[in-house]
């Protein structure tokens, strides 16, 4: 076991060049390979998606992407590429590429989150929890973490302010592999780094992201063979309620439309389709009050992301409650129930009281990333307490999708954002 526990010590030696050139077009793009002195030793990425893929991260340093008239990101704009020494109040186990895309895919989201204190938890370059709060960042964070406290396990923390002592205090009471902010307030890095293998990354950029929003940059895809896909990268057109468009529709002569979202249902979808730019596709997010519920990633199928997404919140809000009473999580408290009646008896109620409130779910409002093909996914979101849906629109059967939501009872609302937000 402790050779297979090695391989997560060794580190593959890099051998990538120092340098990187792209002639594009009439452009030269040229990049320089990144690495740190970390304990007098100079160290680039750790290891890539897994310890035997040896890896380099790479930052722009000339030439700016035009493309069609559109000015891409360039130079000087870094965040996660620029990182420095100095940026790495602690190197912990100086970070891996995971590490880095998880930090750059919640600059992503919080980009369209700025107006307010707002926390990310990812994993896997996905979020498990994201919510904003006027209440400040400490609260924020709270209800991102317990969105999905056993997802939270090991991921990366990513917020818009500088960090606060009631935060730290969050963060050390659990594992995370990584926190970064615009900053930290005094004593609250002494708090973080109680905790020795935790990567601790100042980036100013995250307190100013209202300049990245709706700058794109040229997105670069590898395929399998080498080549390469180039594309804009997604820019989210949502940035207030009044950007949402009438859920309407004509089927046989006959015009429908939906509910109009009311203020506080189009304030969670403002947020929730904020959220929805980082999440790996056909995906599908719950949220309330300004906080994600449950969010589900990577199916092939709507319906089936919604189903899944529901059984993950009704499993997520009963851990919630064994794990506030006994400490331990609902699988743990499963595998000892066998032997203690008590911990049985308060299992059971937890799992009926997840039922009755259907894991949190009533009240939420929904965004999928593309338009609902049948109507089969809204009406088993509707079926959970959902009073609000924002979907792209655009499918042929747009009008059986807002006859779900007008048949509703009470009636839900529903609006198009006019645009998909699919992520691979």
């Amino acid at each position: 076991m402790s050779q297979l526990q090695d391989i997560y010590k060794t580190l593959v030696k890099d051998a990538f060049p120092d340098t990187l050139s792209i002639a594009f077009g009439e452009t030269r793009l040229e990049y320089r390979r990144r690495s740190w002195d970390i304990g007098g030793e100079q160290k680039g990425l750790r290891y890539g998606e897994n310890p035997d893929q040896p890896a380099a991260l790479y930052e722009l340093t000339e030439g700016v992407p035009v493309v069609g008239g559109i000015r891409y990101k360039g130079p000087g704009q870094g965040l996660v590429s620029s990182l420095t020494e100095a940026d790495m109040i602690q190197a912990g186990k100086h970070p891996g590429k995971t590490n880095l895309t998880d930090v750059d895919n919640g600059i992503n989201i919080l980009q369209y989150l700025h107006t307010r204190p707002a926390a990310l938890i990812l994993k896997h370059n996905n979020p498990s929890g994201a919510a904003w709060s006027e209440a400040g960042l400490a609260d924020a964070l709270g209800k991102a973490y317990w969105s999905d406290r056993i997802a939270a396990f090991g991921g990366a923390v990513v917020v818009n302010r500088p960090l606060d002592k009631a935060a730290a205090e969050l963060i050390d009471s659990v594992y995370f592999e990584v926190v970064a902010a615009p900053d930290f307030e005094e004593g609250v890095v002494d708090i973080l780094k109680r905790r020795k293998n935790l990567r601790i990354l100042r980036i100013s950029g995250l307190g100013e992201l209202e300049k990245a929003a709706g700058v794109p940059f040229l997105d670069i895809k590898s395929l399998s063979d080498g080549g390469l896909v180039f594309q804009q990268s997604f820019v989210n057109r949502i940035r207030n309620a009044n950007d949402f468009l009438p859920a309407a529709a004509e089927k046989d002569g006959l015009a429908v439309c939906a509910r109009k979202p009311d203020s506080r249902e189009a304030d969670d979808l403002l947020f929730a389709w904020a959220v929805e730019a980082g999440v790996t596709s056909n995906s599908v997010i719950f949220a309330k009050d300004g906080a994600t519920i449950s969010i589900g990633t990577g199916e092939q199928d709507r319906v089936g992301v919604v189903a899944i997404a529901v059984h993950k919140a009704y499993t997520k809000y009963t851990d919630g409650l064994v794990f506030k009473k006994y400490g331990i999580s609902l699988y743990e408290a499963m595998r000892r129930a066998e032997q203690d009646k008590e911990l049985r008896q308060f299992l059971q109620e937890a799992k009926e009281r997840a039922d009755k409130e259907k894991g949190g779910l009533i009240g939420s409002v929904l965004v999928s990333d593309g338009f609902f093909p049948f109507r089969d996914g809204v009406d088993a979101a509707l079926e959970q307490g959902v009073t609000a849906i924002a979907q792209p629109g655009g499918s042929m059967r747009d009008f059986e999708a807002i006859m779900a939501v007008n048949e509703a009872s009470p009636q839900a609302a529903m609006v198009f954002t006019g645009q998909r937000s699919f992520k691979h």
